[in-house]
């Protein structure tokens, strides 16, 4: 079954206040970027890449991928206004006709390649399979200048890579975009399809402020012994 990934690198530096987009801050010497594309073609070195990216940083991109020698293909669209059509646009240029695709948030480095296969394979079983951890902290529930404490067992991290049949992806991004499409499953099950809970592993952070750096950066060196 073909198989492909739309990587989600929209990111402008904002919050890492940095120069450059986050996705492209090194790690080990290399742009965070290519440890995530590395994770998965270990898995699937076939993987049919769609990178969703802010036009500014198109031709920084290839100079990133001469200067690293990165050769894979990659089919490079912009994004959009918001992150549905950022998604939407990567998926009008996905080649298959028919498969599993994956959104992944190209600043997370560290899916293990099983929680990938796991994603993929439940999804190519049920149609839509994404990955969540369980809660640590006690949490509570705001209202207004009142708060009352929630039963963590109730909830899950949600993480990426979601991943989705090609063709039941394409039918739920046929609907109009609402504010509360906060992701992908959120999308697709608006469109009436169950999303099908998978487990994830909790090194699979999201890089967003610059002390997440500090424990990729940690997690890279003990990861590698």
């Amino acid at each position: 079954m073909k198989k492909a990934l739309i990587l989600v690198a929209g990111g402008t530096g904002t919050r890492m206040r940095t120069s450059v987009p986050k996705q492209f801050l090194k790690l080990n010497g290399k742009p965070l970027i290519f440890h995530t594309l590395e994770q998965f073609l270990s898995v699937y070195p076939e993987l049919e890449i769609v990178l969703v990216m802010h036009p500014n940083y198109v031709d920084f991109w290839h100079e990133q991928c001469k200067e690293h020698d990165f050769k894979h293909p990659v089919a490079v669209v912009d994004g959009g206004a918001e992150r549905f059509h950022s998604v939407k646009n990567g998926l009008d240029a996905v080649t298959a006709e028919e498969g599993v695709v994956a959104v992944h948030d190209a600043v997370r480095p560290f899916p293990s390649k099983e929680c990938i296969e796991r994603c993929f394979t439940m999804a190519e079983e049920q149609g839509a399979a994404i990955p969540v951890v369980t809660l640590v902290d006690s949490i509570r529930k705001v209202h207004g200048t009142s708060s009352i404490a929630e039963d963590r067992s109730d909830f899950r991290l949600v993480q990426t890579p979601q991943c989705f049949g090609l063709s039941l992806l394409r039918e739920a991004y046929h609907q109009p975009y609402k504010d509360e499409f906060t992701d992908d499953a959120s999308v697709v099950e608006a469109f009436g399809h169950k999303i099908q809970l998978v487990e994830g592993n909790r090194e699979n952070v999201k890089m967003t402020t610059p002390d997440d750096l500090v424990f990729a950066e940690a997690w890279l060196k003990a990861s590698q012994g």
